[in-house]
């Protein structure tokens, strides 16, 4: 017996409203990081990190060059080890952190599974795929299904160069990171 994979009215609704929506800048309190999309070739994932001397949001980037710890805010290379031992993803999806991470076990989301934390506070982010294998990444805090595109959701990324590797929340729920296989793109809250 052959299956049917047509799409509902309410789905092609959906998709077609995804796919009408232009990419937009996230509203406040969110804003770019100071140096908003890091290169990064052969990116594998990322995760996060807090450091432990300020508190602030470290991103954790491991890609096929060895690791990377970036500054959640302004976007500046903290940290590099091009001779890391990723340790990932033969194991738990971790990796060992890092500069001010060292001796730390980092959760990593990307190519090997995993996933970063998809709400905080009010907000939420989802990655949609109305044209796949174009990811799409939006930004919301009201419905994706009911809500207006620039008041309730905003589409804030489109993976129309690189493959999509994680998108999700720092713990603390202050940086937003999009992964792709070539960069990384930050946004930040106070």
């Amino acid at each position: 017996m052959v299956e049917d994979l047509s799409l509902t009215d309410y789905q092609l609704g959906l998709r077609a409203r995804f796919l009408a929506a232009p990419v937009v800048a996230p509203p406040q309190p969110w804003r770019p990081a100071e140096s908003p999309v890091v290169a990064v070739g052969g990116l594998l994932g990322v995760g996060f990190g807090v450091d432990p001397g300020g508190g602030r949001d470290l991103v954790l980037v491991a890609s096929s060059q060895g690791l990377g710890l970036l500054d959640g805010v302004t976007g500046e290379r903290v940290a590099r080890d091009r001779e890391a031992d990723l340790g990932w993803p033969d194991n738990d999806l971790t990796c060992q952190g890092i500069g001010v991470l060292a001796g730390r076990r980092v959760p990593i989301a990307g190519l090997a599974g995993g996933g970063l934390h998809s709400g905080a506070d009010r907000w939420s982010v989802d990655v949609v795929s109305p044209d796949w294998p174009h990811d799409r990444v939006l930004l919301s805090s009201g419905s994706l299904h009911s809500g207006e595109h620039g008041v309730d959701w905003w589409h804030i990324f489109h993976s129309r160069h690189s493959e999509l590797r994680a998108a999700g929340f720092s713990p603390s729920g202050r940086t937003l990171v999009v992964a792709t296989s070539s960069d990384v793109t930050l946004w930040t809250r106070a």
